[in-house]
C-alpha cells in the first residue's frame, strides 16, 4: 500500500450508532460547513488533527474486525467532512474491501459529482446522509451552505442504487416545523435506495467546545429536543 495519510480527529473502537452493527469510528478532521449546532466545533480546522499512515489506520481497524465483523458491523468514516479527504478515502476503502469490512460515510453531501466522488462512491457500501435542512435558504442560515448539492448527492446515491441513511437533526424553532418535515417527508419519497431514515434530537453537549475555543455558541437560545418532540417529528415524517 502507498504511504497515503488521512488528516484525523479522532478513534471510536465500539461505535454502535452511526451504522449497521458494531463500528469502528473514524473521526476526520476539517470541515467546509459552518454548522451552528455542531458538537465537534474542534474539527473544523483543516490545519489541525493528527496525520496518520492509512497502514497505521487499517491495522488499528483489523485488530477489532473479530467483534464487528460477527455483529454485521464495519468501519465508518466521519468527521469534520471526509468527503474533503477523497481521495485518500478510496486508498483505504480500497483496502478495506480486500478483507472484506463493510464501509460507511457519514457526510453532509455537499459536493459535487466529480470522477474522484464517483470511485469513492462505489467503494462505500452505505451512506448515512445528513440532510441539514430541507429548505435552501435554512440551510444557508443553518449552516452558511445552501442545499443544492446535498439534494442532488442523494438524488445521485438514488440513481444508483446505492443504500443510504437519511438523518435529520430536530433543533426546535429551526428544523421542526411541520411544512418543513413534510417537504422532506416527500423529498426523501422519491429516493428509491433510503433504508432508514433516523431524526436526531439536537442537544448542547458540544457546547464547552466552542467555549474552549473561546467562541460563543450559536444556539444558546435554544433548548434541547425532548423525547415530545422527537416522536412528533417521527409521527409528521411517518418513521417510528
Amino acid at each position: 500500500m502507498e504511504n497515503n495519510f488521512l488528516r484525523v480527529h479522532s478513534f471510536e473502537s465500539f461505535g454502535t450508532v452511526d451504522g449497521p452493527g458494531i463500528r469502528y469510528v473514524v473521526f476526520l478532521q476539517g470541515c467546509h460547513l459552518k454548522c451552528k449546532y455542531c458538537q465537534n466545533r474542534d474539527s473544523w480546522d483543516v490545519n489541525e488533527g493528527k496525520n496518520i499512515s492509512i497502514d497505521e489506520i487499517v491495522n488499528k481497524i483489523l485488530e477489532y474486525q473479530n467483534y464487528i465483523k460477527p455483529s454485521g458491523g464495519g468501519v465508518t468514516v466521519s468527521g469534520g467532512e471526509p468527503l474533503l479527504q477523497a481521495n485518500d478515502l478510496i486508498t483505504l476503502f480500497t483496502a478495506l474491501k480486500k478483507y472484506n469490512i463493510h464501509t460507511a460515510i457519514d457526510t453532509s453531501g455537499m459536493f459535487r459529482i466529480t470522477d474522484t466522488i464517483r470511485e469513492l462512491i462505489d467503494l462505500t457500501d452505505l451512506f448515512l446522509l445528513d440532510i441539514k435542512h430541507i429548505v435552501p435558504s435554512k440551510s444557508q442560515e443553518l449552516v452558511g451552505i445552501s442545499n443544492e448539492l446535498e439534494l442532488e448527492f442523494a438524488r445521485y446515491l438514488s440513481d444508483i442504487n446505492k443504500p443510504m441513511w437519511i438523518r435529520q437533526v430536530l433543533i426546535p424553532r429551526i428544523t421542526d416545523n411541520e411544512d418543513d418535515l413534510l417537504k422532506l417527508k416527500e423529498f426523501i419519497s422519491t429516493l428509491k435506495s433510503v433504508e432508514k431514515v433516523e431524526v436526531l434530537p439536537y442537544h448542547d453537549l458540544g457546547k464547552f467546545k466552542w467555549e474552549n475555543l473561546n467562541l460563543e455558541y450559536p444556539l444558546g437560545d435554544i433548548p434541547p429536543a425532548t423525547n415530545d418532540d422527537t416522536q412528533r417529528a417521527k409521527k409528521i415524517l411517518g418513521i417510528k
